[in-house]
Parts: C-alpha cells; sequence; structure tokens
C-alpha cells in the first residue's frame, strides 16, 4: 500500500519576521510534524564562517528533512523555512545556485508557503545578518515563489495576528483538500 504524501507547508521569508516561533506554534496546533530550522543551528555550531560548503551541507540536510517528512506516514508537515531561502542565501552571498538545487526545488510538492512580512521589529541574535535587506529580501522570496509558481500566501502584522492569519490560510487549504 503506497502511503499518502502529507500536507506541507513552509514558512518563508527574511530574518527575524517570527518563522521558528510561528512554525512550532502552528504545528503544535494543528498536531502536524515540525521540521525546525537547520541552517541556524549549523552555523552557530561553526567557529568559523560559513562557507559555501556549508550552505551546501545545509541544502542537502533540508533535502533529506523532505524526503523523511514526505515519508513519515505524517498527515500534516510544517517546515521552519525550506529550499527557497537557502537558494536565496548562495544567489546573495555566493552569486552561484547549485544545479541540482534549481532541480530540486522544481521538483518539490509543497502545498503552502507562507510568505511572513518584514513589519515586525529585527531582533539581533548574533546569527542574522540582513536587517537593512529585509524587504529586498523579502521581495527576492515572494519573485522565487512565482517563479516556482508555489501557492503562498503572505504574514503580516502583530504575533497574535499572525498566527491568526496562518491558522485561517491552513484551514482554507485543509478545507479544500478534504473537497477533493
Amino acid at each position: 500500500m503506497k502511503l499518502k504524501r502529507p500536507i506541507s507547508i513552509v514558512f518563508t521569508g527574511p530574518e527575524s519576521t517570527a518563522k521558528s516561533s510561528m512554525s512550532k506554534e502552528i504545528s503544535g496546533i494543528f498536531g502536524g510534524y515540525w521540521i525546525p530550522e537547520y541552517a541556524r543551528e549549523y552555523v552557530e555550531g561553526l567557529n568559523r564562517p560559513y562557507t559555501y560548503e556549508d550552505v551546501e551541507k545545509i541544502a542537502l540536510h533540508q533535502k533529506d528533512s523532505y524526503e523523511r517528512a514526505v515519508t513519515s506516514g505524517q498527515s500534516l508537515v510544517i517546515f521552519d523555512t525550506f529550499l527557497i531561502i537557502t537558494k536565496v542565501w548562495f544567489a546573495e552571498v555566493y552569486n552561484s545556485v547549485p544545479e541540482w538545487l534549481e532541480e530540486l526545488i522544481g521538483n518539490v510538492s509543497i502545498d503552502l508557503h507562507l510568505l511572513c512580512y518584514p513589519d515586525i521589529k529585527w531582533i539581533d541574535d548574533g546569527v542574522r545578518e540582513n536587517e537593512s535587506k529585509r524587504l529586498f529580501l523579502f521581495e527576492r522570496y515572494r519573485s522565487e515563489l512565482e517563479n516556482y509558481n508555489f501557492a503562498y500566501e503572505v504574514i503580516k502584522g502583530n504575533g497574535a495576528s499572525r498566527i491568526e492569519q496562518a491558522k485561517n490560510h491552513i484551514n482554507q487549504l485543509l478545507i479544500s483538500n478534504n473537497d477533493h
């Protein structure tokens, strides 16, 4: 018997837009399988500046997490960031994106991207590095989502409002998924 692919939701957007806290909270609300951000953990563990090869390791880990998630038997998977952010990271920092990453992004099945708008306060945490580029990066992520023709919704406002918006978009997705 073939397992049904879970509904997959990705929180994406610039740094310091509440992706991690929202994805974790939403995962709890919906009983979803939560996949935390790996890049932060990886970069925090380095005792040196990150390299192109490090970003590639992060992308490969994201790929492996996706593959584990779609075969997990879970009905709902929530990703705290995913490959679009990593692609833009490659492009912005190294002006080069691995070909395999472009192909992989085109072949993943994500049901909904929740694109977080940078209208909340920047919180410096020692790892974040793009405070002045948040709006620029937001538009880059939006452009990538549209380039791949991915379904997405923009999340704006304060904490409670952001959670309500995310819940509403996910509920709409779940309802439309049940109608099919």
